[in-house]
C-alpha cells in the first residue's frame, strides 16, 4: 500500500506549484479523459483482462488508472493499472486460499493513514476523489488488497526473512566481513529568509512522494546539487558513510519513502531511499573524518562557480589547497578532523559522497554569499559499535521480505493464464 501521497496541481507543467500546503493536497489533475475511446466504446463494465478464471473490467481499469495519476505514479497509468491490476487479481487468489481477509475497521484505518499523508480526513480525501472520478470503492480495493498481502507475504516469509545474529553483525560491520549500502536520492534546496515560505511548502510537498519518478523530477525542477542533472540519484553507498543521524533515519525508510526535510545551514535537504543490499566487503564505521573547506567570494554566481571549478581541476590533495590559499586570509581555509557526529549535517552528507580527494561545490556559507569547495582528505575506520542492532535488522527484514514477495509475484504470473479481452 501506497504510505505517501503526493498530488499534482489540475493543469499544472511544472511538478509541483507554488501553493499553500492545504492547496497542494487539495488540487488535484482533472484525469476525465484518461481512457480512451476505445474502451467507453467497449464498455465499461466489459471484460478488460481476464486472469486464470476472474475477470478485470474496464471500469477497474478506468479507475485505477485514475487513482495512479492522482498519486503522481511515473509512467503510462493505463499500462501501470492493467498491471496492477493482474497482480492484484493473482494476489487474491493467493489470499482467498489462505484465508487472509482483512477487517472492516483495518481496512478504514489503511484508507484513514493514506488521507492523512495528504494532510485530509478520510471524509475529505474521499470527496476530492469523488470530484475527480474516483470512485471510494477503488481505495477500498487499493488499500484492502495492500494490507492482506503484507500480511500474507509475513506469515509466509518472516521467519526466513528475519537475519541472524551473525548476519546483523556482518550488515554492521562488526565481524569485518560485510556491510549494508544503500541507494539514495537528494534533494536540496538554498532557504534564506526570502524565500523560506516557498522552499518549506515544496520541501512538504516533496516528502509525501512515493515513487522514485516524482522524486527524480522534483530534483531536477528545485534541487541545487549537481546531482539534480541525474534526477537527484547517487551511487551505492555503505550506509557508515552517512551522518549517524541521518543513518537512522534512512534504516527507517522502506524503498521509494521519502525522509521528512532536514534543516541545514542555508538549505533543506531531503532523502529517498530506492535501495538497500547487503554486502561481503567490510563496512567499518569511522572514528574520525579529515577534510578540508576552501571558501570563494561569489556563492553560486557562475564565476564563482568557474572558479571554484578551476581550484578543483588544479588540486590533487588537500595538502595542495594550502598552496591555493597562500598569501590569503587565513579564513579562507578551513581543516578539520573531527568526529562524524560532531561535523555539520551539510558538510557531512557532502562528505558521504565523496571519495578521498575528491571534490564538491555544493555548499555556500555566509546566507549563500560565500561558496564553499569542500575536499573530504581521509576517513579513520573504527569498529561500528553504536548503530541500532533493532534499526539494522528490521530493515535486513523489510528487504527480504520484498525479495520474497517479488519473487513470488513472478512465478505466479509465468504460471497464470492472462488474455487481453
Amino acid at each position: 500500500m501506497q504510505k505517501h501521497l503526493s498530488f499534482r496541481p489540475q493543469g499544472a507543467a511544472p511538478l509541483l506549484q507554488q501553493l499553500t500546503r492545504t492547496t497542494a493536497a487539495l488540487a488535484f489533475v482533472a484525469v476525465a479523459t484518461l481512457v480512451p475511446a476505445p474502451v467507453v466504446a467497449q464498455g465499461l463494465f466489459a471484460p478488460a483482462v481476464t486472469v486464470n478464471d476472474t475477470v478485470v473490467t474496464n471500469y477497474e481499469l478506468q479507475q485505477r488508472a485514475r487513482f495512479l495519476t492522482l498519486l503522481r505514479d511515473p509512467g503510462d497509468p493505463l499500462k501501470k493499472a492493467r498491471e496492477d491490476l493482474i497482480l492484484d487479481r493473482l494476489k487474491l487468489d493467493v489470499l482467498a486460499q489462505a484465508g487472509i481477509e482483512p477487517t472492516e475497521e483495518e481496512i478504514a484505518e489503511g484508507m484513514s493513514e493514506l488521507a492523512s499523508r495528504a494532510n485530509l480526513s478520510l471524509q475529505e480525501f474521499l470527496n476530492v476523489l469523488g470530484q475527480n472520478g474516483v470512485a471510494p470503492e477503488t481505495l477500498r480495493d487499493f488499500t484492502r488488497v495492500g494490507i492482506a498481502w503484507r500480511e500474507y507475504v509475513a506469515a509466509r516469509y518472516l521467519a526466513q526473512a528475519r537475519p541472524s545474529e551473525d548476519e546483523i553483525d556482518r550488515a554492521m560491520g562488526l565481524s569485518g566481513s560485510g556491510g549494508v549500502e544503500v541507494l539514495l536520492s537528494e534533494l536540496i534546496m538554498p532557504i534564506n529568509a526570502q524565500n523560506a515560505p516557498q522552499v518549506e511548502d515544496i520541501a512538504q510537498q516533496v516528502s509525501r512522494i512515493s515513487t522514485t519518478g516524482a522524486f527524480s523530477q522534483a530534483a531536477q525542477q528545485y534541487s541545487a546539487t549537481a546531482t539534480r542533472q541525474s534526477g537527484g540519484r547517487l551511487p551505492w553507498m555503505p550506509l557508515t558513510n552517512l551522518p549517524p543521524q541521518l543513518q537512522q533515519v534512512v534504516l527507517g525508510l522502506r524503498p521509494g519513502e521519502v525522509t521528512a526535510p532536514l534543516p541545514l545551514d542555508g538549505a533543506v535537504a531531503l532523502f529517498q531511499l530506492r535501495d538497500l543490499r547487503e554486502t561481503s566487503g567490510a563496512a567499518p564505521s569511522y572514528a574520525a573524518i579529515e577534510y578540508a573547506a576552501y571558501y570563494l567570494p561569489g556563492g553560486r554566481t557562475p564565476e564563482a562557480l568557474a572558479a571554484g571549478t578551476k581550484v578543483a581541476n588544479a588540486i590533487d590533495t588537500c595538502d595542495d589547497l594550502y598552496g591555493v590559499a597562500k598569501d590569503q586570509d587565513p579564513s579562507v581555509l578551513d581543516r578539520e578532523t573531527l568526529a562524524p557526529a560532531e561535523i555539520p549535517q551539510d558538510i557531512a552528507i557532502e562528505l558521504a559522497k565523496l571519495d578521498p580527494n575528491e571534490t564538491s561545490l555544493a555548499l555556500t556559507r555566509n546566507n549563500g554569499q560565500t561558496l564553499m569547495l569542500l575536499m573530504l582528505c581521509g576517513r579513520t575506520a573504527e569498529v561500528n559499535a553504536e548503530a541500532s542492532r533493532e534499526s539494522v535488522g528490521n530493515a535486513l527484514t523489510q528487504q527480504r521480505l520484498g525479495a520474497f514477495a517479488d519473487s513470488l509475484l513472478e512465478q505466479l504470473k509465468a504460471d497464470a493464464r492472462i488474455s487481453d479481452e
